[in-house]
């Protein structure tokens, strides 16, 4: 015991050279596992946080120069600014479909589809029809659940991203305009996907529908299989769940990495980080149907997902996507470059056609 623990002491003092840059050959690759193993084991829980120098961080020209432009957009207006109120939260819901109102209006321009809003299982929805589908697709729907932290993009514009599959892909697409907070918080979204769910399973073949959505979007599909899970209905042929919020505790590297590095979300102490305590009402964070990366993967089906390398959300996007593979699942990871989070959903960029094209696909093969 006593020559175990010297041969760990000595491992973690040539950890600790590596750390302070005094070697420069990978150790941990040549240690014998049980003894590196062994080694992070001992490790103090309280390690430092690496302190980084200022530094300007280019806009990239590895990508189009369309992307070039969106890379270097500022920081949203407000981005910072956290409701205090039922009324702020409403006016910020409203400016967010002001804003969304462009790329709506560009999306209805560049594609030839019909928007029809109606209700399934006593829920809003849109049903996206694309003026030709294959005949691959003509028996396939897509369930699209919309983002937003569960508080942004009411109506119309939450479907901008159902609308994009529906053009890109050629898919019939529902999105539904589910419940959001101040005034309807956890459980009320995945209570209105999962009604919705329900009622296509009526008149619908499972093994013909998929599901998707980004960023709270991404996270309610997940949290939708586990409430599916649970219940006993029948899950559709594959997900699609975009840099997905997935762990409302503000957990993952990404959180801190990307801080100020992306231009959507900035970082976790705007409102977006306040969008979690709105949405979970009281409820534990940690309950898998408000985070689902704390839930049970196995039997879910086959899963592709997208993020980007500015990503704040990029961190959640590789947990699940680890934790689906591990659970045996065929998942898929696609990470668009210098992209901040789920601006592959922005019609005016070459990069947003690659990406839907690429869940399309996905979900061709599993039809």
């Amino acid at each position: 015991m006593n020559e175990q623990r010297r041969r760990i002491d000595e491992t973690i003092e040539q950890i600790d050279f590596i750390r302070r840059g005094m070697l420069t050959f990978p150790i941990m690759a040549v240690l014998p596992t049980t003894i590196a193993g062994q080694a992070m084991a001992a490790t103090p829980s309280n390690l430092a946080a690496r302190v980084l120098p200022a530094r300007t961080l280019p806009v990239p020209d590895t990508v189009s120069a369309a992307m070039q432009a969106v890379i270097a957009a500022p920081y949203p207006v407000g981005w910072d600014v956290i409701p205090r109120s039922a009324a702020e939260w409403k006016a910020l819901a409203s400016e967010s479909a002001a804003a969304a109102a462009p790329f709506i209006a560009e999306i209805y321009r560049r594609f030839d589809i019909r928007v029809e809003k109606s209700r399934i299982g006593e829920v809003n929805v849109f049903t996206i029809t694309p003026a030709e589908i294959p005949a691959a697709n003509r028996n396939c729907t897509l369930l699209h659940l919309h983002g937003g932290g569960n508080v942004l993009y009411p109506g119309e514009a939450g479907a901008g991203e159902g609308m994009l599959m529906a053009g890109i892909g050629r898919y019939k697409v529902i999105s539904v305009d589910h419940r959001m907070g101040p005034d309807f918080p956890f459980p009320a979204s995945l209570d209105d996907a999962t009604a919705v769910w329900r009622a296509l399973l009526a008149d619908h073949d499972p093994r013909r529908m998929a599901i998707f959505g980004s960023s709270s979007g991404g996270g309610l599909t997940l949290a939708l299989m586990l409430r599916a899970k649970a219940e006993g209905l029948a899950l559709p042929a594959a997900i699609a769940p975009g840099t997905p919020w997935v762990d409302l505790t503000g957990a993952g590297d990404s959180i801190m990495a990307n801080a100020f590095v992306d231009n959507v979300l900035v970082a976790n102490t705007g409102w977006a980080g306040a969008a979690a305590t709105l949405y979970a009402a009281g409820h534990d964070l940690h309950d898998p149907f408000i985070s689902p990366i704390f839930g049970d993967f196995s039997g879910l089906p086959p899963a592709i997902l997208t993020s980007g390398t500015r990503d704040l959300f990029l961190s959640h996007t590789v947990r699940t996507h680890r934790k689906l593979r591990q659970a045996g699942i065929d998942a898929r990871l696609q990470v668009f470059e210098g992209q901040s989070h789920a601006q592959y959903l922005d019609p005016f960029v070459p990069e947003t056609e690659e990406a839907f094209s690429e869940i399309a696909r996905f979900f061709a093969g599993v039809f």
